[in-house]
C-alpha cells in the first residue's frame, strides 16, 4: 500500500515538474526596446552597414537606448534640423522677405526711364506657384511667374514706357556662391542641386515634360515651363512603336552651359515623363523673363539684359552680360556709394515659418541653403556659406553641442563632407523642445503615414501619426531623426543613422522604420 502511494506521489511530482518545464519553455521573452532594435540590426544584410542610434525621454532626460551614439555619421538631410532650428531661434518665425523693382534713374514725362531697371532679390525662396501654407502635399495651383507678373504690372502703372538702360537681375544680397562644398557634379543638373541665389524663381528649375510624337520615328514632344529663351534645347528623343518596352530618357547639361540635350526613346503608348532641370544662373534667367514681361506690356527696352552679383573673394559687386560666360564681367574693386533707389514695385513674402515647413516636410535643399545664407546676412558677417556656418556654430554651442560632435559644410545635407553624431542630434532636439518656437519646429516635421517625406512610410502601424521625423538620403546613407509619442505616453527624441550600407533603398527604409516603430511600442 505504501509502495503504491509512493509511486502515485512520484508520478504526480513528475507531472508537476513536466508541466512547469513545459510552461517555462512555452513562455516567450518579453520584448524590450533593446531586444527589438537588436533583432533589426542582427539581420545579415542590415548588419553589414554602420549604424548609430540614440533615444532619450524628454520628460526625464533618461537615455533609453544608445548604440554608437558618439560616432560621426554622414547625416544627409538631417542637416536641415540644425539649419532650421538655428533660423527659428536667430531670425524668428515672423521674418518676411522683400523683392523689389528699383532704379536710380528718373522717369520723364514721356515715360522714359533714363537708367537701368533692377529686379532685386533678397532671398525669398517662394517666388513660385507653390501653395502656402503647405498642407499634406506640395501643390502648385498658381502660375510659377505670378509674382514677376505683378511686379511688371506695377512698373507699367508707374508710367514706364521706355527703358534707356539695362534690365538687371540683382542677387547681390547674398554672395555669388551657388553650390556647397562636397556637392557632386551629378547633383547640379537636377532640382535637388539647384544653384543658390538671392533672386530665386520657381525653385530655380524649369519643368520639362516629354511626350511621344504622333508617329513612330517622330521626335518626342518637349514642353518647358516656365518658358524662356534662357536655354537652348537639343531634342534627340525618338518616338518608338507602341509596346516596344519602357522608355529610356537621358538628359545632359554641362556645368556652365545653357544648352540641354535630351536623347533616348519613348513608346507611342507611353503616358509621358516630367523632370525638373536646374537653371544655371537664376538671376540671369529672372532678368530675361522679366524683360519679356515688360515688352509684352508695351515697354521698349533699349539696353541689355544682365546680372548683378556679389563676388565672394572680395565681396565687391560686379556685373555680367547675361549672354556671357560665368568668367566674364566687370569687377568694381571699390564701388562708389549707391544713390537712394526709386522703388517701382515691391512684393513681400509670407512669414518665414511657412518656408521652414516646406524645408522640413519635403526636404527642400535650395530653401535650406537660402536659410543658411540668411543667418550669415542677418546675424553674421555677410550672406555667405561661411558666415552662415559661423552663426550656426554659435547657436549650437548655446544649445550645448561640443565642437567635436559635428562639422557642416552646407545647410541642406547635400554635402558628402558633413558629419554629426546621433548624440548631437538628440541634444539639438531636446534643446529645441524647451524653446518658444518648438511647436513650429515640431509641426514642420514630416508625420509618419501622414505627410511630407514620411507620407507613405509606417502606414497602418503604431508609428503612424506618432513619429515626427526628418528623413535623410544619399548614396549608401539613410537617416531618420525627430520626436516620437510612445505607447507608454512619453515623448522621446531619437536619432537613427545608417552609413556605408549596400541596401536597396526600400530595404534600408524598412530597417529604419522597424526601429522607429520599436521606439513607439517599447520605449518607456
Amino acid at each position: 500500500m505504501r509502495s503504491a502511494i509512493f509511486s502515485l506521489r512520484l508520478s504526480l511530482l513528475c507531472l508537476i515538474v513536466c508541466c512547469v518545464a513545459a510552461t517555462a519553455a512555452d513562455k516567450k521573452p518579453v520584448p524590450t526596446l533593446s531586444s527589438e532594435i537588436a533583432r533589426v540590426l542582427e539581420q545579415p544584410d542590415v548588419a553589414r552597414g554602420f549604424w548609430g542610434i540614440e533615444v532619450i525621454s524628454l520628460s526625464s532626460g533618461a537615455t533609453l537606448y544608445s548604440y554608437n551614439a558618439d560616432k560621426l555619421f554622414t547625416p544627409a538631410s538631417n542637416t536641415k534640423l540644425f539649419t532650421t532650428a538655428a533660423t527659428l531661434a536667430m531670425i524668428g518665425p515672423e521674418y518676411k522677405f522683400r523683392t523689389t523693382v528699383e532704379t536710380v534713374g528718373a522717369i520723364d514725362k514721356h515715360g522714359r526711364l533714363n537708367g537701368d531697371l533692377l529686379l532685386v532679390g533678397r532671398g525669398d525662396p517662394n517666388i513660385s506657384g507653390r501653395t502656402l501654407p503647405y498642407n499634406t502635399r506640395t501643390e502648385r495651383t498658381q502660375p510659377a511667374l505670378q509674382v514677376l507678373e505683378q511686379l511688371a504690372d506695377e512698373v507699367v502703372r508707374k508710367g514706364v514706357r521706355f527703358i534707356d538702360g539695362d534690365v538687371v537681375g540683382d542677387d547681390s544680397f547674398y554672395a555669388f556662391e551657388r553650390y556647397g562644398e562636397g556637392w557632386t557634379q551629378d547633383d547640379l543638373v537636377w532640382e535637388w542641386g539647384a544653384p543658390v541665389s538671392a533672386l530665386t524663381i520657381n525653385d530655380n528649375v524649369v519643368f520639362v515634360t516629354i511626350q511621344p510624337g504622333d508617329r513612330a520615328g517622330d521626335k518626342a514632344f518637349l514642353s518647358i515651363a516656365p518658358y524662356a529663351t534662357y536655354y537652348q534645347v537639343d531634342n534627340r528623343v525618338i518616338t518608338t512603336p507602341a509596346g516596344t518596352g519602357p522608355r529610356r530618357l537621358y538628359i545632359t547639361r554641362q556645368p556652365g552651359a545653357n544648352q540641354i540635350t535630351f536623347w533616348g526613346n519613348i513608346p507611342m503608348d507611353d503616358t509621358g515623363a516630367s523632370e525638373a532641370v536646374a537653371i544655371e544662373d537664376p538671376a540671369s534667367f529672372a532678368a530675361q523673363v522679366f524683360r519679356q514681361m515688360l515688352e509684352q506690356r508695351g515697354v521698349t527696352v533699349f539696353g541689355r539684359t544682365r546680372t548683378r552679383h556679389t563676388e565672394l573673394s572680395r565681396l565687391t559687386t560686379f556685373t555680367v552680360n547675361a549672354s556671357a560666360s560665368a568668367g566674364g564681367g566687370e569687377l568694381l574693386a571699390t564701388p562708389p556709394p549707391a544713390p537712394q533707389p526709386l522703388v517701382l514695385g515691391s512684393y513681400q513674402s509670407q512669414p518665414l515659418s511657412q518656408d521652414i515647413r516646406v524645408i522640413l516636410k519635403v526636404s527642400q535643399n535650395l530653401h535650406a541653403e537660402l536659410a543658411l545664407r540668411l543667418l550669415g546676412r542677418e546675424k553674421g558677417s555677410g550672406g555667405t556659406i561661411e558666415a552662415g556656418l559661423e552663426v550656426l556654430h554659435g547657436f549650437l554651442s548655446q544649445a550645448g553641442l561640443q565642437n567635436d560632435e559635428y562639422i557642416f559644410f552646407d545647410g541642406s545635407g547635400l554635402s558628402r563632407q558633413n558629419l554629426v553624431t546621433p548624440h548631437a542630434i538628440v541634444k539639438l532636439l531636446r534643446y529645441s523642445s524647451t524653446q518658444p518656437w518648438y511647436a513650429t519646429f515640431r509641426d514642420s516635421l514630416p508625420v509618419a503615414g501622414v505627410d511630407g517625406s514620411l507620407a507613405e512610410r509606417m502606414r497602418n502601424t503604431p508609428a503612424q501619426g506618432n513619429i515626427f521625423g526628418k528623413t535623410g538620403s544619399l548614396g549608401h546613407v539613410n537617416t531618420l531623426s525627430g520626436y516620437a509619442r510612445t505607447r507608454s505616453g512619453d515623448t522621446v527624441a531619437f536619432s537613427i543613422m545608417s552609413n556605408n550600407h549596400n541596401l536597396a533603398t526600400p530595404r534600408a527604409l524598412e530597417a529604419l522604420d522597424q526601429i522607429a516603430q520599436a521606439v513607439v511600442e517599447y520605449a518607456k
